[in-house]
């Protein structure tokens, strides 16, 4: 045998003795334990926790453990230390909660059924860093006048203090929040249905149609004041939601009231406080089954199944002083011709030169995106506006019906439908494809009307649907934003700090007057009515409810505050959401009306201030007293009047002579 034979021999073995050196050993299992939140936990403010605990191979843990904790962590429902607390762990998750931290550190320790013990910690900070993005947001966009600049700000800086480092932050912002915001399939639609809109006005504005309508409707809008009348009975009209209200008054009055000299300040006022004050007290509306489904829910969670939440929605809207009174304030400010404040010097510039927009105004339309006025010799012509913007009304009231329709068959069958009111069936509907269906079919009609008479040829009018769906882009952009900042919120549980702060210690007499200011506040610093009305409705209810009971108020009375604290999230929803610069309603008003969007909340705040007052001291406030609002409603609507004639100076003063405008 050779020196080599043995080496060679050996091979094999050392080549077993290798692979099993090689194999997994039985070691104890390393368990890894992960804490989720429904929020960002704030100090001292109620929260609940989901424990996860799975090891590195994603298994997850079954059985019983014992929560240790360090700090002075208490449970919400009986006070007693979350300490020592036994879990029992399905699928590797437990919950626990409601519970909040009165003192130390978010340390979490978990001891397993055989000894082991897993940490993990949650990160705490103090509530009013949660209210940081919001005002910061706000601040930045009144005080720089740039709206990009000051949401994206607010979205950021949410953003570093959810995730505790601005590197960490930037990279979630974008990630989960605005790209979420974009991709939600409700909020996708709705940035696909103003693209769309877009592009329709731009083939009527180049196939002449639009010139058109201005043309016949001098025959009857001789002036500003006749076009903003005309502007406010159309969104008074438009009653069944409030972005078909916004885009479709905005865009078709625009072209008219450029004409008549009134600001594009004025117009997208009176856009907006047409819009979410109509939709909150019409009976019919895309807004009734949301509102009615909260109220719902709010009457469960009190026990009184015996009250309809439809019938108590029908009650509270003579309570929704806001709303009513905005809309009173509109026809007494279009009546009069009378305007105070900002909106005063707005209108006596366009009066006085013509310009609808002041010095260096950033509209949020991109009006030089494209060339959009008919070419020389194209005939004027208004059908080719009036009937896309028919086609895109009617389409969205049809829309409605049917998906509502369709909705309601799938839930409960077609026998169902025979027993189910109108009403249920519109409130059943998805808005956000009604209107993408309908803004479709006007598109279509408005290329098929210019091709069809030979106005455009098909490449003409796909450059102008491109044209005007282009100048939608900086609102589209801007939508996106307050969505995201709206979403930031939600993350860090800013609505949570509000109310903790409001409803500490509280007289029944003022819950309607104090939910209204809340819900105000809320919808300032939030920029959503309705992710305000889903926050307070179930409190409030619960509130209004045992509050006047506790105090042995009467019957009358009792009921008048629970009514009225149900109108008060409603309409103080709505107020701050005329209010706030990040509001997506007001955004859109001041993108279909093709105003710069500072100056539409500049002018619009002294109104909706003067309007918010006034509910106050006539709505809420008597309210909580059981005085009825059909005392009080028309009382409020003569002192609103009152106000116009003593603060307000009339804007003919700058203009030429009778109602007539030069052109």
């Amino acid at each position: 045998m050779t020196s080599l034979s043995r080496p060679i021999q050996l091979l094999p073995c050392l080549l077993l003795l290798g692979a099993i050196l090689h194999l997994p050993t039985a070691s104890a299992t390393e368990w890894e334990l992960s804490l989720r939140s429904e929020h960002q936990p704030l100090q001292g403010k109620s929260i609940r926790i989901t424990l996860q605990i799975r090891d590195d191979h994603a298994t997850a843990y079954e059985g019983r453990a014992t929560l240790e904790v360090s700090g002075d962590w208490r449970s919400d429902d009986d006070g007693r230390s979350l300490g020592g607390t036994v879990l029992t762990f399905e699928d590797g998750t437990a919950e626990v909660g409601p519970f909040h931290l009165r003192a130390g550190d978010g340390s979490f320790e978990c001891r397993l059924e055989d000894g082991t013990t897993v940490e993990a910690r949650v990160r705490m900070v103090h509530p009013l860093w949660a209210l940081v993005p919001p005002l910061l947001a706000i601040a930045l966009a009144l005080w720089l006048r740039q709206v990009y600049l000051a949401l994206t700000a607010g979205v950021f800086s949410g953003a570093w203090i959810i995730y505790g480092s601005p590197l960490d932050g930037f990279t979630h912002a974008l990630k989960d929040v605005v790209v979420g915001s974009a991709t939600d399939p409700f909020q996708g639609a709705i940035l696909i249905f103003t693209a769309t809109l877009g592009g329709m006005v731009g083939v009527m504005a180049k196939a002449g149609g639009t010139h058109g309508m201005v043309e016949a409707a001098r025959r009857w809008i001789r002036g500003p004041k006749s076009a903003q009348a005309a502007t406010a009975i159309l969104g008074v009209l438009i009653f069944f939601d409030d972005y078909a209200n916004t885009l479709l008054v905005g865009n078709t009055m625009r072209p008219v009231t450029d004409r008549m000299r009134v600001s594009r300040e004025k117009l997208s006022y009176l856009v907006d406080c047409t819009a979410a004050p109509v939709a909150t007290v019409a009976v019919l509306s895309t807004w009734v089954g949301y509102q009615v489904g909260l109220i719902g829910d709010g009457l469960e969670s009190i026990g009184r199944s015996d009250i309809s939440p439809y019938a108590l929605f029908v009650q509270s809207i003579p309570y929704s002083a806001y709303s009513w009174f905005a809309l009173a304030l509109v026809g007494w400010i279009v009546i009069t011709q009378r305007d105070f404040g900002p909106m005063l010097q707005a209108e006596r510039r366009a009066r006085r030169t013509g310009a609808v927009l002041g010095p260096g105004a950033r509209p949020l339309i991109d009006e030089s995106a494209g060339d959009m006025d008919p070419a020389e010799g194209v005939p004027r012509r208004a059908h080719i506006a009036v009937l896309p913007v028919l086609t895109v009304l009617l389409g969205t009231v049809a829309g409605l019906y049917f998906d509502g329709r369709a909705s309601l068959v799938a839930k409960s069958g077609v026998a169902a439908l025979a027993t189910t009111p109108i009403r249920d069936v519109f409130s059943s509907a998805d808005p956000a494809a009604a209107l993408l269906w309908a803004v479709v079919a006007g598109a279509t009609v408005a290329i098929t009307l210019a091709v069809a008479e030979r106005i455009l040829d098909l490449q003409a009018s796909m450059d102008a649907f491109v044209a005007g769906a282009k100048a939608m882009v900086p609102a589209l952009i801007i939508l996106v934003l307050a969505w995201s900042i709206g979403d930031i919120c939600e993350k860090l549980g800013s609505a949570t700090v509000v109310v903790d702060a409001a409803t500490g210690s509280l007289s029944a007499h003022f819950v309607p007057a104090v939910t209204f200011l809340v819900a105000a506040f809320l919808g300032f610093s939030t920029g959503t009515s309705w992710g305000t009305m889903a926050i307070l409705m179930p409190i409030v209810i619960p509130l209004a409810h045992h509050l006047p009971e506790a105090a042995g108020l009467s019957a009358n009375v009792a009921n008048s505050i629970l009514v009225s604290s149900v109108a008060s999230v409603l309409s103080g929803s709505v107020l701050g959401d005329h209010c706030s610069p990040i509001s997506d309603t007001t955004i859109m008003s001041s993108m279909a009306s093709g105003s710069d969007h500072v100056d539409h909340v500049r002018t619009q705040l002294p109104y909706a201030g003067l309007a918010g007052g006034v509910a106050v001291l006539l709505g809420t406030i008597p309210a909580g007293y059981g005085i009825s609002p059909w005392w009080t409603l028309p009382a409020g609507v003569l002192v609103l009047g009152a106000v116009v004639l003593w603060l307000g100076k009339e804007d003919a003063g700058m203009m030429p002579s009778g109602e007539e405008v030069s052109r």
